[in-house]
């Protein structure tokens, strides 16, 4: 007598589908992928286009299209934007060097929100519980452009994690996306030429863009600190 109990084999694939299509299944995948990612670029070593310089095989418009494909996948992996964007004036000057980086952060962030809202969203979603990450999704979701434009405007914020908490909340790709590109150009700029006089420290150029980026940096601390008090956390009285 035949087992009833069996499931045909079209409800086991069904099942099998399901089960690799859920959405701890993708967040499985998203964590795997990114550590992949992580690491190749140890394994590369991208850091040495600081001391080695680009290939001589490759110049012009092509390494530059070349730099920011490689900037893309790195900040996807977590690797630091600034040291990305004075590689890129460093090899690159100031002006190629920052459109480069500029395309790069663009397409690196993409690449992170896709993965981030196809992945792991509907997984991560049910976890976010608490003050602080309730409110950075309700901010994100609701106020998104002007949020990561804030973010992208001052140094300090991890850029990978950022782009990652975005993928999480309800932000669109549009306003991801533009406040990204817009946000990103003044602090790319002063990497990328700080990068491009690194030879001579006490150039103007370079003593302007390492300014720039120390009271943008400053401007940072306080407005989070601002930010701190105003939504009551420990420290504040009352």
């Amino acid at each position: 007598m035949l087992d009833t109990a069996v499931p045909s084999p079209g409800r086991l694939a069904e099942r099998c589908t399901r089960a690799l299509l859920s959405p701890w299944s993708r967040l499985g995948l998203l964590l795997v992928l990114l550590a992949a990612a992580v690491a190749t670029v140890l394994a590369c070593r991208p850091e040495r286009l600081l001391t080695d310089g680009w290939p001589h095989q490759l110049s012009g418009g092509v390494a530059v299209v070349l730099f920011a494909a490689a900037y893309g996948l790195c900040t996807a992996a977590f690797v630091p934007r600034p040291v990305l964007n004075i590689a890129a004036g460093a090899l690159f000057g100031a002006t190629a060097g920052t459109v480069s980086a500029l395309v790069g952060t663009v397409l690196g962030s993409a690449v992170s929100f896709g993965l981030g809202r196809l992945l792991g969203q509907e997984a991560l979603r049910p976890l976010l519980r608490g003050r602080w990450l309730e409110a950075a999704d309700r901010q994100l979701s609701l106020h998104g452009f002007r949020t990561m434009m804030a973010l992208r405007l001052f140094p300090g914020v991890p850029f990978a994690a950022a782009n990652y908490c975005a993928a999480v909340s309800r932000m669109g790709w549009l306003p991801f996306l533009l406040a990204t590109a817009l946000g990103s150009v003044p602090n790319t700029m002063a990497y990328a030429i700080a990068g491009s006089h690194a030879a001579r420290p006490t150039s103007p150029a370079f003593l302007a863009a390492t300014a720039f980026l120390a009271v943008t940096a400053l401007a940072a601390v306080v407005v989070a600190w601002c930010k701190r008090s105003r939504m009551g956390l420990p420290g504040k009285r009352g």
